[in-house]
């Protein structure tokens, strides 16, 4: 194949990830402390008022169906601008009624009309909700358990109840019961040993399942789990948490992302041999961010791997955009006026919509 065309392949490819990349890059020139230039921030917020569908939530790209997943990932890149301009794109009251469209009565969440419900629609759904102040008891109905359901015998999370854990799903599953406030319904410590044996003993950075290869995007799926973690650890069990470092070799997984996983000509990688990508660029960087930065609630401490250099700003355990970021957008959406719906949403044994 010639490389025009490998080029448009890989670009076709990428066409319904659009919103995505708008956040991958983002996301890891913030954590690289970057300033974003101001004409880069206007072409960004130009173009991800083109993937709001009229009816609420982002699309991929222009023109196509929204779905939660690039809706979390436009509304994560217009936080990371930190402007009114970029907030001001998000209409929130259509972005609440796209999320009862989904919502199901069971408490997952689909990712797109007339889809499967997954984890990780119920993550992005209650993210983008409380980052932009829409959360409400009735968007959130039933979630906590319908998520506890998906724990698995392993002790991470499936992405529906019955199935195998998986890194990604198990961030998903934990970071929304963080949210909810509702960490006690599921079991913990089966939990951390799950998150603790996936770390690889001799590359040092994380797989994603059981006896799967090593791979830097879990660096942040698996290792931004640690956090989450230990904050519900700090509730229930105190007196047996380590309070100087996350429950997981900090210094392991840092220099398996310096050493293994950076490209000669920038990014990063997936493992040694595979090629760069902004996916891989954004989750390895931060997971990187979290390896580097411990905070307990009251102090911090940093562990950084070779020169000063490498420190990077630390990212949200939740939402995943810088502390800044998601700081500045949820206190400016706080003091905005809770979006009136215009009439009484029913919410149907499909998840779809029934107006009253």
């Amino acid at each position: 194949m010639s490389t025009p065309h490998l080029y448009s392949s890989l670009l076709q490819v990428l066409d319904s990830s659009r919103a995505w990349l708008c956040y991958w890059i983002l996301h890891s020139i913030e954590l690289l402390n970057e300033p974003i230039p101001e004409e880069t921030k206007s072409q960004v917020i130009e173009f991800l008022r083109l993937c709001q569908d009229e009816n609420g939530g982002f699309a991929g790209g222009p023109g196509q169906e929204p779905h939660l997943a690039p809706t979390y990932a436009a509304i994560n890149a217009l936080c990371i601008l930190r402007c009114k301009e970029a907030y001001d794109v998000i209409d929130r009251a259509k972005l609440l009624k796209f999320l009862f469209r989904l919502k199901k009565k069971d408490g997952s969440f689909r990712m797109h009309e007339g889809s499967e419900s997954d984890i990780r629609g119920v993550y992005c759904a209650l993210s983008v909700a409380m980052l932009t102040s829409i959360w409400s008891q009735e968007l959130t109905k039933n979630t906590a358990h319908w998520v506890s359901r998906c724990q698995t015998y392993e002790g991470g999370f499936g992405g529906v109840p019955d199935m195998e854990a998986h890194g990604g799903y198990t961030f998903c599953g934990l970071a929304s019961l963080v949210l909810l406030k509702e960490g006690k319904l599921i079991n913990v410590h089966k939990l951390l040993r799950w998150l603790v044996n996936r770390q690889m003993r001799y590359e040092g950075g994380f797989q994603g399942r059981t006896n799967k290869l090593v791979d830097s995007c879990y660096s942040f799926w698996q290792g931004g789990s640690f956090p989450l973690v230990h904050r519900l650890l700090n509730k229930t069990d105190p007196e047996n948490l380590d309070m100087s470092c996350w429950l997981f070799n900090q210094k392991a997984l840092q220099e398996y992302i310096l050493i293994s996983c950076q490209a000669p000509h920038g990014g990063l990688i997936d493992k040694p041999g595979k090629t760069k990508d902004y996916y891989h660029t954004c989750y390895a960087l931060s997971g990187l961010s979290v390896a580097q930065h411990f905070h307990n609630g009251i102090k911090g401490q940093d562990t950084v791997v070779g020169h000063y250099d490498n420190e990077l700003i630390p990212t949200h355990p939740i939402y995943n955009i810088c502390v800044p970021s998601a700081i500045q957008a949820i206190q400016y959406f706080q003091h905005l006026t809770y979006p009136v719906m215009p009439d009484e949403i029913q919410i149907s044994d499909s998840g779809d919509e029934a107006e009253s």
